[in-house]
Order: C-alpha cells, then structure tokens, then sequence
C-alpha cells in the first residue's frame, strides 16, 4: 500500500514534492545565514479553521432529518479537528527543518504535549457490552501548595515573574486575534443549527476549544486539563464502546499522565485501552502509535521500533510514529541509523519533536552552539505552555550540562512561566542552585519536587544535598530518599517498565553494588549506548573491577558527548587502572565544564585534585 495523505500530512504536489513555497527548517536557515528560524503568527490559519467550520456546518444543515443532532455534532467537531491539524502542519511546514550536516547520535526525548488522535465517530452504543466501560480515573495529584513568600517555590523567582509580565501583552494580543475567530466561529455554527460547543480560556492564555458532547480533540487534549479530559473520555466510551479511535486516544492520554505525573500504575490501563482499539478494529493507526508510546515509555524499545515501521508501512507521514522510530533507534544504541531517521523525519515532518532530537545529535557531538540554536528555533515555533514548558527546558538542561548557571535559570524560569509544574525545570532549577551553593534554598526546592514526583533522579539528589548539610537527621533523611529509590523501582516493573538502568546508577552509590551491576550488565546486553555504557563502567569500578570498566568508560566517550559526569567516572576510573595524569586530566575537565555536576561526585572530584597536589 502506497503512501497515504491524512491530515497530518504536509501539502505535497502531483509528483510528491514540496510545493515552491513550502520551505523547510534547513532550507530557511540556510537563507537566512544565521541558521534562525521563525514562526507563523498566533492567529495563523484561523481563517481556514473558520471556514472548514462553516463548510461541517453546511453539510450538516442538509442532511436527512432523521439524523441525531448528536451525530452531526460529532462530525462537525471531527472536521474542525482536523482542519486545524493541517493549519497546524503548514506553519510548522513553514518554519522549515533544522538538518544541515548530519551527524550520528541522538536520544530519546519526551514529546511536547503529544498529538492525540481524535476519536472516529461511533456507531450507536451496544448495550450487550458493559464490561468494556472505562475504568474510572484515580483522583488528580495535587500539584502542591504554592507559597509565594518563599524564596524557593518557581512563581517567586524574579525571572519566572518577568517572562509572564513581558508574555501577558502577546497573550492578550492573542486573545484580540482569537476573539474574531469566535465569532466567525460562532456565524458558522448558527447558520448550521449545530451546537459544537464553545470557545473557552483555560487560565493559560490559551483559548481551547470545547468539544461536543461524544468527541474530544488533540487540541482540546493538548491544551487544556489533561485529568479532566481524560475523565471526559471515559464518560464518552462509557456510552460509545465501539468507539476504536476513542480507546486508542485514552490509551495515548495514559501514556501521557504516566509520563508526567511520574505514575508507572498508568500504563497497564494504557496498554488494555489500547488493546481494547485493536480488537475492535486490527492494525489501526492510532492504535499501533499508541502501543510504539507505550512500548518506549516501559523502555522496551525493540517493540517499540516494530510496532513504528508497522505504521510507517502504512503511513510514511505519521508524524509520532516517525519519532518513535528515531526514539527506539536511539535507546538501541543504533546511532547511524538514528541518524538516518532524524533526516527522514526532518523531510516529511519538520517541528517541535524533530527540533529538540536534531539538537541533541549535535549536543552528542560536541557542537553546543549549534545545538542551542536549533533549540531556540524550536522555542520560537512553539504555541502551547506545553510545548514552551518542554523546548526550554531543554534549552536549561543544554546550559546546565555547560555549566552556564545563569543561562540555565533564565530558560528553566521561561519553561516555568508556561507551566509552573513542570518536572523537568523544577527538578533542573533545584539542580542549579545547588551548584551555585545556594544549599538552603536548593534543598527547599528539590524537597517540593519530590513531595510531588518521587522519581530515582531527584530522590538520589536531595539524598546527597542532605548527606552534604550534615544536620541532626540528615543522615536518616538521606537513606529514606534511597530506600524510596528501591519502591519507585518496584513501582516501574510492577507496570512493566524496564528500569535496570534506573537501578544501576542509584545503586551503585547508594545501595547494593552487586545489584547495581547486575543491572548494569543485563541494561548493556539489550542496547549499547553512551549511557549504558557509563552506567555499566561505574558499576564495574564500584564492585572493584577497574581494569574491565576502563573499556566501557572510554567506550562512553566515543561520540565526544561533553558530559562531566561521564568525565568524572572516566577520571576515577583511569586513576585506579594506574593512568594516573590522564585520570587527573579527566577531573580537572569534569570541573571546568560543570563545577557542580554533581553533589557527591564535583566534592570527591575535588577531594582527589587536592589529594594530589
């Protein structure tokens, strides 16, 4: 089956080409010379959303009599959807692709506030299926208490404060724009007698649409309360069980909750929704993306690549399913053709997710600057707090791991202002504090994450930061985050996620070092990447087996990744195998690139440089 056209697919010509117009990021940068992308308008294509509304309603308006209200709202609602889809597709068209010279090497990145499918319309219920109901939803975690007198919370940081003063005058610009869409909108609907629901603020600024009763939209999905919507699926499945494309997007939607709630308990509910889609219709598409989401989040990233290339077959343009591909190529350790697919995805579907993959290739490879400029082309084709929140924090992570504190505040605080809850900037800020030796306040901060996300990365964190202040109780204190560490890890398998590499890298410091390895050992046989590798040679040096770490610690240096952890586990390893200058030369790196990469591992860095002198 040849390639076919859906609404997410970039405008093409006759003979499959790019119309003249239609520019990647590549070609853009190129023009320009400085490589700067730019971003189509707030109020691009809403004209054409318009106008597809008014067309759904005309038809609506002509149909038999004896058709439910309910049924023409639903295809009102699906054909809106879907026009905005392809409004959404042009602009980040338009803003081109990042690829200039290829380079091998990339990583798995979460994708910003994923696009989920929008339901197919139902057949009418079948009563004779109750037990395929949805399950109900567990209570929304509480984001946690703002308290705007402390020092620590993100909504008082200064930066956060004037990013949401300087965005408030384009929001409410924005506001302006959309307000003449509603009312186009709202002629469009009259005129067709059908009540589709209306336009709506969500407290982001953003204006969501609220779907008709039985349908529910990537957009209205992407932007608005990711519990409540989930809560209306169940309500429409509830009452539509047949609805194929309905599960597939709960499922995606589970997917996306376990992702960033830190909750591995979702994805078994994942998988049965997804499940639940392909009994009812075999091999669909929104389906079998779900289930490529799914396979990648539990880290069983074989699977993953399968069930991708299954939906590629069918549908080259399929945007998640071409960044799964690169994902799970990636986390396999198959650079080269990561590589390859990150071009191949850089062609048909240029945008947010592709962006934030191209910058890690040239990260991996020690081209810093051009990786934050591909990021902040990124940031500047981003419309959602959801795809803000995530394109900056990449931007932060990138300084951070350059150690360029200021840099990293600055973006973390832009990821903040879109979305003050957001994991990766909480956790990333607390980290930058502490390298700044503002320890008071990066405890108090790293606390707040955890209270909220107990997840191995800032458990293992705040442990160090309290063994570091050495208080009454914080030894005690200490050992709980690691011991909590241990219950994540349960947590993860119990979902069926593949979390060996979690174990080895907190184990090796802070718990059983035979564990630690075994992890090690059994996460490197199933894919060889940079940080495999490391993990594995930490875990050999800790368990006394130096001279077998040397080759995987240099094994992890072979993309020229410029990370100071990776250097400061080189170091020690090359010192206790008798390279005694080469493994000063490797700390001495590790503390000029990020002075406080690590609380234990910047302090015993230290230690040994002055051991030495």
């Amino acid at each position: 089956m040849g390639p076919r056209e859906n609404s997410n697919t970039p405008k093409r010509g006759d003979d499959g080409r790019r119309p003249p117009g239609d520019q990647t990021a590549g070609e853009a940068a190129r023009e320009a010379g400085d490589g700067s992308g730019s971003a189509a308008g707030p109020g691009a294509g809403d004209d054409g959303t318009a106008a597809g509304t008014h067309e759904a309603a005309t038809r609506a308006a002509t149909e038999s009599a004896a058709e439910s209200a309910a049924a023409r709202a639903a295809e009102a609602a699906a054909e809106a959807a879907a026009r905005d889809e392809r409004a959404a597709t042009q602009r980040r068209t338009a803003t081109g692709r990042v690829r200039g010279r290829r380079a091998d090497g990339l990583r798995l990145v979460p994708d910003p506030t994923p696009e989920l499918p929008t339901p197919s319309v139902p057949p009418p219920p079948d009563s004779a299926e109750p037990s395929d109901s949805p399950e109900p939803s567990e209570p929304s975690v509480s984001s946690g208490p703002h308290d705007s007198s402390g020092s620590s919370g993100p909504s008082s940081d200064p930066r956060v404060l004037a990013v949401r003063r300087f965005k408030e005058f384009g929001r409410r610009l924005r506001a302006l724009r959309l307000g003449g869409s509603v009312v186009l909108l709202a002629v469009a609907l009259t005129a067709g007698s059908v009540a589709v629901g209306a336009l709506r603020d969500d407290g982001t600024g953003t204006a969501v649409a609220a779907a008709a009763p039985g349908v529910l939209s990537p957009a209205a999905l992407n932007g608005g309360d990711l519990e409540a919507n989930i809560k209306a699926l169940q309500a429409h499945l509830r009452g539509q069980p047949k609805d194929f494309g309905g599960w597939a997007t709960l499922g995606l939607a589970y997917v996306e909750q376990a992702r960033t709630k830190g909750d591995p308990s979702r994805y078994p509910q994942a998988e049965r929704a997804l499940r639940r889609s392909l009994d009812l219709r075999p091999g669909n598409e929104q389906a079998l993306t779900g289930r490529a989401a799914l396979a990648a989040a539990r880290h069983r990233f074989d699977e993953a690549l399968g069930y991708a290339d299954r939906v590629l077959k069918e549908n080259p343009y399929s945007e998640r399913a071409l960044c799964s591909r690169i994902d799970a190529l990636v986390e396999l350790g198959r650079y080269a053709e990561a590589s390859k697919a990150a071009d191949t995805a850089d062609d048909r579907r240029p945008g947010i997710p592709v962006f934030t993959r191209y910058a890690y290739v040239r990260e991996l490879r020690g081209d810093v600057r051009t990786a934050r400029r591909v990021l902040e082309q990124a940031l500047a084709t981003a419309a959602t707090p959801g795809d803000i929140a995530y394109v900056a924090a990449q931007l932060g992570q990138l300084a951070w791991n350059q150690g360029d504190y200021a840099t990293a505040l600055t973006d973390y605080a832009r990821a903040l202002a879109a979305d003050e809850n957001y994991l990766p900037a909480l956790e990333g800020r607390a980290r930058v504090l502490a390298a700044r030796g503002e320890r008071a306040t990066a405890v108090a901060a790293m606390e707040q994450v955890v209270a909220r996300f107990p997840l191995p990365g800032p458990l293992v964190e705040l442990g160090e930061l309290y063994e570091e202040r050495g208080g009454e109780g914080d030894q005690a204190r200490a050992a709980d985050q690691y011991a909590l560490v241990d219950a994540w890890t349960a947590l993860a398998r119990a979902g069926g996620v593949n979390a060996d590499l979690d174990t080895a890298l907190a184990a090796a410091d802070h718990g059983d070092r035979a564990s630690a390895l075994r992890a090690a050992r059994a996460e490197y046989a199933r894919r060889r990447t940079v940080h495999t590798a490391d993990a594995l040679a930490w875990a050999l040096h800790m368990g006394g087996r130096d001279a077998e770490a040397l080759r995987y610690t240099r094994e992890a240096a072979a993309t020229g990744y410029r990370n100071a952890l990776f250097l400061y586990h080189r170091g020690t390893i090359e010192r206790a195998t008798g390279h005694e200058q080469d493994g000063l030369a490797s700390l001495r790196a590790a503390l000029r690139l990020n002075p406080g990469f690590s609380t234990l591992g910047a302090r015993q860095a230290r230690a040994a440089l002055e051991d030495a002198k």
